[in-house]
């Protein structure tokens, strides 16, 4: 496909990385020539020194007869507009970075009037997945598929695990649960197993259920945590403004710290029931004062990596119950795992997913049998876990899965058929109308099809 993507900080590099790694003609456009000339040195793209926003910057750029822009600057308004003048020279489909809260609602709007194909807001998405870890506080990561009825989960296994030194075939016996092994990360190796894989102390672990199989799974496993009470939140940016607002729609207690006196003082109009402190998120007898150790969770959603890492390093030394980081360089993911801090968010990485599951939508036309839904890209982008829904009648519908030849690195996890959430096995079909998960270790799945040999 060819792609155009608006301004080149931190969320356009991400995006240029990946959507040049799945073999797209990208065009990169931003007012700073040094920018331009380091992305089109580091990437194998092209680009283009101009305001995106400017009717004669993309018509000299030549990108009328693209197919897609993506605006990425960090101006919202900017961004809206790269996509009205996008539209208006001929390029097919536009998506715009928005992460002021006032253009959420007014979403559907831009969309439909405005021709926006769609608006994508990463500090929402990033709320989103917090408080998708909130609802099981033993797990390391929640990623959910089917508006909600599956979910994906990340533990890790200690030296007390009861999953350690079983295989994978014996835990629906041992513990008669309906869930699925699905991904195994063991060192830097990542494993897409079978049912004679033995776990081990230390392996993390991704499972694959509906919700009430996971809780009841977690109660098996002796990791059950009690549904959080109260919540510590560092920074009182976006992120922080979606959360708190999920969090006490939920009935959860909040605390919010910030240093910014007049971001502290909207926060305090926006949310009467927080409990709002200006204060330094380095001030570490301030976060014992106010009961970090006690705390149900911290969450660190600051501007600053370091200011993050360096609040959930203390949380981690106080025993506090769950810790939640923000970060934007994505290498500083692995300090923390190596610390014990293992729930970690990335903004960046979160938009550039989402992107890259838009893209791989846009692809196939006609010829596809399904829907390409969802996709979530989990350790270190080695594994891809991808929801389709199977649109009509194929060559593999309706076959016993034991009679298809799956090929290897390729699992198929669940079957969401008409509400019912089915692990399958081999008696089981994939019929017209289901929704299909798949976990692969192969990048760039774009149709069910693709699994069979």
């Amino acid at each position: 496909m060819n792609i155009v993507i608006v301004g080149i900080g931190k969320f356009g590099k991400l995006l240029t990385k990946h959507l040049s790694a799945e073999n797209h003609n990208i065009i990169c456009i931003d007012s700073k020539q040094s920018i331009i000339d380091a992305t089109v040195n580091e990437f194998d793209v092209m680009g283009y020194v101009g305001n995106g926003a400017s009717y004669q910057t993309l018509v000299d750029a030549s990108v009328g007869t693209y197919d897609l822009l993506i605006a990425t600057t960090p101006n919202d308004e900017t961004n809206i507009l790269c996509c009205l003048v996008a539209k208006k020279i001929g390029i097919k489909q536009t998506i715009a970075r928005v992460r002021n809260p006032e253009y959420s609602v007014q979403a559907q709007m831009m969309h439909g009037e405005l021709g926006i194909s769609e608006m994508l807001n990463p500090d929402l998405d990033t709320a989103n997945e917090i408080f998708r870890i909130m609802r099981f506080p033993s797990a390391l990561k929640v990623e959910t598929f089917a508006n909600g009825k599956v979910d994906l989960v990340e533990i890790k296994l200690d030296n007390k695990s009861p999953l350690a030194g079983i295989s994978l075939i014996k835990i629906r016996e041992k513990f008669n649960l309906t869930i699925l092994v699905c991904a195994v990360k063991r060192g830097e190796e990542v494993i897409i197993p079978n049912g004679d894989f033995v776990l081990k102390d230390g392996d993390n672990v991704y499972i694959t259920g509906d919700s009430q199989e996971i809780e009841k799974a977690f109660r098996k496993f002796n990791i059950y945590k009690n549904k959080m009470k109260n919540v510590i939140i560092i920074g009182g940016g976006n992120i922080s403004y979606y959360l708190a607002s999920m969090l006490l729609d939920s009935g959860i207690s909040v605390k919010m710290i910030d240093n910014n006196k007049a971001k502290c003082e909207e926060f305090a109009d926006a949310f009467p029931k927080v409990l709002v402190l200006n204060g330094d998120a380095n001030n570490q007898s301030l976060l014992l004062k106010e009961g970090l150790s006690q705390a149900d969770c911290l969450v660190s959603l600051t501007g600053f990596d370091e200011t993050n890492i360096i609040a959930s390093t203390f949380a981690k030394s106080v025993n506090c119950a769950k810790i939640i980081t923000k970060v934007s360089n994505t290498n500083y993911g692995m300090v923390l795992e190596r610390i014990g801090v293992d729930s970690v968010v990335s903004p960046v990485e979160i938009f550039s997913n989402n992107i890259i599951r838009y893209v791989r939508g846009m692809q196939g036309g006609e010829s596809r049998s399904t829907e390409f839904k969802t996709l979530y890209r989990l350790i270190g982008n080695k594994v891809e876990a991808i929801e389709f829904i199977v649109d009509k009648k194929t060559s593999y519908t309706s076959v016993p899965i034991k009679d298809l030849h799956i090929k290897k690195n390729y699992l198929l996890a669940c079957i969401i058929r008409e509400n019912r959430v089915i692990i399958p096995g081999g008696k089981d079909t994939i019929e017209p109308l289901d929704s299909v998960i798949i976990i692969t270790t192969n990048p760039q799945l774009n149709d069910v099809g693709e699994i069979l040999s």
